[in-house]
């Protein structure tokens, strides 16, 4: 058997090593979307918790600053205390759910108004509990 003929006869692969590299891509996938999957989920959830922990700073500082609370997250931005009314993480828009009461944050206060945020999505986080809860 010559050069020439073994080279024609050895020229691609069999199906079986052709089956052998697809299962172990297979497999190999299998086991690194879903831990993709996981880490963008918590990426996501750790900027939830990033943004609301600023919203919130941002309602107490205006309110102790200026002795009435915020009526609007728009009133925030207005007043400087943030620069833009950010996405909400879990829903993609800036659709906070705001609590408004007439409690008071502070003896100066003048006004009630906004006493925290809340993210507006009904999906259930990593933990079990409602985004909307946080």
């Amino acid at each position: 058997m010559g050069l020439k003929q073994r080279f024609i006869q050895s020229r691609g692969f069999t199906l079986l090593e052709l089956m052998v590299v697809i299962s172990i891509i297979a497999i190999f996938l299998a086991i690194v979307i879903p831990t993709y999957s996981r880490s963008i989920l918590a990426a996501h959830e750790n900027q939830l918790r990033s943004e609301l922990s600023q919203l919130r700073e941002a309602i107490w500082r205006y309110t102790f600053d200026k002795q009435k609370a915020p009526q609007s997250l728009d009133d925030l931005r207005v007043a400087g205390y943030i620069d833009r009314i950010p996405d909400d993480p879990m829903t993609k828009e800036p659709n906070w759910e705001v609590v408004e009461d007439e409690y008071l944050l502070s003896a100066d206060q003048q006004d009630p108004g906004l006493i925290d945020v809340h993210s507006a999505s009904n999906a259930l986080a990593s933990d079990g509990t409602a985004y909307s809860s946080w």
